[in-house]
């Protein structure tokens, strides 16, 4: 009777079974709202209705092992850390970096959540589970529960052979069943192997990067329905309003092709610059009180000449009026996605709940079931036709948004005339740098260490004439002489630490910083990867640059850590030099800040400054160079 005790034993596990399928439902329901809140802005409760729902997969993969035999290991990726930094941030090991420790813990944990792919197995599980894993575990219970039914209602009849035989056979496919139903359990709710893993990583890259595309494209169809008023309002400013008014509105109406180029850049990967002459900037115009009238119509002339002989802006107001019909079939990926989804296919599955279908909804050539196919079908078209769709959007840009092969000319030739005007300034600048450090040196000279000498030889010369009628004296008098010739030294070593460090000639760039670090009241660390000797000009003007950032954060940032960074590329030599103090530094305040931006503007050096109210500040300086050879 063994046999007797498993097969009802197995068939009471199955019925147990059966019964999880409306709680997998309930948990479905639950993760399937929290994306939709997701979309409303409420990110935190996806990740806690995916926890909750991976206990009732975790007891699927308990009883599976239990009952079935057939063990199912959690397949959940470990969740990670963050790192305090020294820059009392926190680090993630995806390179993200978080401000506090609260902040971390979440946007890890959300992003743990949404990118296992056990998440999304788990979900797909608690849809189909309920119907396929169900069945599987009830079919022996309920061809028993039809045998006993038989035998009950009718037990003289000839239905009496057929009850006790589908009993038997219930009981005899119980066990066999419900190993069935463990291997369907591990076949979702296990760990994939490498090459379905690869597979799966493959398939959501192709989905996410379809419904990205297709989101792309409908932002890019409303922005086109943009382009109509735009063109209107530009039309009746060209033709009816005066040159002022025109003048203002097309200057005005530039930011929506300006935002399309970006657009396209990102998101089809192809580069449009912007292809204007000059910009206008009218507020400049009439934000100078001081300026007489004629001043200000000859400053508007100009700049309206400019305008109006530029070919990008009526290349942009023709763009402006084809782009509305270029972009109607940017909406066609979603108008098939969602007419797919709840046009054809969730109409026909809502039939068993009293759902209503029509010509339209739910039916396709007047059946549900071409419905039901037709929609999954067109669903994946349209996640298919998006990409190339908004890669051929981008090639329609470059007809009037890239610049013509004259205006490329035209602007060419205004960056080289900007480029000599920075470089005679910078040139300029440099020249009264140089005048300034000679009359340093000769001050310093002529101040410290010339009249020390001087007082040295007249020390001597007492000394000489008071050797033989005062030898006491005299030796005090060399004594005092010896004094001074030290401090002169003192002082010619530190003009000479000034013009050039001898630990720069010596030991480079790094280790001269390091040196900086060293006599530094505030702990500094030095985080350094030049790769090799920087050239000689190029490495004097960043170690006083240095010196003057690590100055500054000193005595007026009220930190206590600074760190300082040493990259070097191909071309380019980038130094960063950051502090946890009070923040607010401003270049613009002639701080010794605008100091470094002179000292670099003469190699076409740049520094850059991020200092909010609060902390931390971040002084980032950058020089086209190469290294020494």
């Amino acid at each position: 009777m063994g046999w007797l005790r498993t097969g009802v034993r197995a068939a009471g596990r199955g019925m147990a079974r059966f019964a999880l399928g409306p709680v997998e439902l309930l948990a479905c329901a639950a993760q399937l709202l929290a994306i939709a809140a997701t979309c409303i802005g409420l990110i935190f409760l996806f990740p806690v209705a995916v926890e909750r729902s991976r206990a009732v997969a975790g007891l699927a993969r308990r009883l599976a092992s239990s009952w079935s035999a057939v063990p199912v290991a959690a397949p959940y990726r470990l969740r990670p850390q963050a790192v305090r930094g020294p820059d009392d941030r926190f680090h993630a090991p995806d390179g993200s970096t978080y401000p506090t420790a609260r902040t971390a813990s979440m946007g890890m944990h959300s992003r743990w959540i949404w990118t296992d792919p056990a998440t999304w197995r788990d979900l797909l599980w608690s849809v189909i589970d309920p119907v396929v894993g169900g069945a599987l575990a009830v079919a022996p219970a309920a061809l028993m529960a039809s045998g006993v039914a038989a035998i009950v209602l009718r037990p003289w009849s000839w239905l009496l052979p057929l009850g006790v035989l589908g009993v038997l056979a219930g009981i005899a496919i119980a066990p066999r069943m419900l190993l069935l139903h463990g291997h369907w359990t591990r076949l979702l709710l296990a760990p994939a192997s490498p090459a379905a893993a690869e597979r799966g990583a493959n398939r959501r890259r192709w989905f996410g990067a379809g419904l990205l595309a297709a989101f792309r494209c409908m932002t890019l169809g409303v922005l086109s329905a943009l382009a109509i008023p735009q063109f209107l309002t530009c039309f009746v400013a060209v033709v009816a309003a005066g040159p002022v008014v025109a003048m203002w509105v097309l200057a005005w109406a530039r930011w929506l092709p300006n935002l399309f180029r970006q657009l396209a850049t990102v998101w089809s990967g192809i580069e449009l610059p912007e292809p204007y002459l000059s910009t206008p900037r009218m507020s400049d115009i009439s934000g100078d009180q001081q300026v007489s009238s004629t001043t200000w119509w000859a400053g508007f002339a100009a700049r309206a000449r400019t305008m109006w002989f530029d070919p990008s802006t009526w290349r942009d107001l023709l763009w402006l009026a084809c782009q509305p019909f270029a972009g109607a079939p940017l909406f066609l990926p979603v108008a098939m996605i969602g007419y797919g989804i709840w046009g054809l296919t969730l109409p026909v599955l809502e039939v068993p709940l009293s759902g209503k279908i029509s010509p339209w909804y739910g039916e396709a050539f007047g059946s549900g079931w071409a419905a039901l196919l037709a929609g999954p079908l067109l669903t994946v078209a349209g996640l298919a036709l998006a990409p190339p769709l908004l890669r051929l959007h981008g090639r329609w840009l470059t007809l009037l948004l890239r610049p013509t092969a004259r205006a490329s000319l035209l602007a060419e030739r205004e960056q080289l005339t900007a480029r000599v005007e920075q470089l005679t300034e910078t040139r300029t600048a440099a020249t009264d740098t140089l005048t300034a450090e000679l009359r340093r040196i000769e001050r310093d000279l002529h101040d410290g260490a010339q009249a020390r000498m001087v007082a040295v030889g007249m020390t001597l010369g007492a000394a000489e004439a008071l050797i033989d009628s005062d030898p006491a004296a005299a030796k005090n008098l060399v004594a005092q002489a010896k004094n001074a010739s030290e401090a002169a030294l003192a002082e010619l070593r530190g003009l000479v630490r000034g013009i050039h460090p001898p630990v720069l000639a010596e030991r480079g760039l790094v280790d001269a910083v390091r040196a900086l670090a060293l006599d530094s009241p505030i702990p500094v660390q030095v985080d350094a990867d030049v790769g090799g000797p920087v050239a000689a000009p190029v490495e004097s003007a960043l170690y006083f640059a240095v010196a003057e950032a690590l100055t500054n954060a000193v005595r007026h940032s009220g930190a206590d850590h600074i760190r300082i960074g040493l990259r070097h590329t191909d071309t380019l030599l980038r130094i960063t030099v950051q502090d946890n103090g009070a923040g607010g530094a401003d270049a613009t305040r002639g701080s010794g800040l605008s100091g470094i931006e002179r000292r670099l503007g003469s190699f076409d050096g740049r520094v850059g400054v991020d200092s909010p109210p609060g902390g931390p500040t971040l002084v980032t300086m950058e020089l086209p160079t190469v290294q020494a050879r």
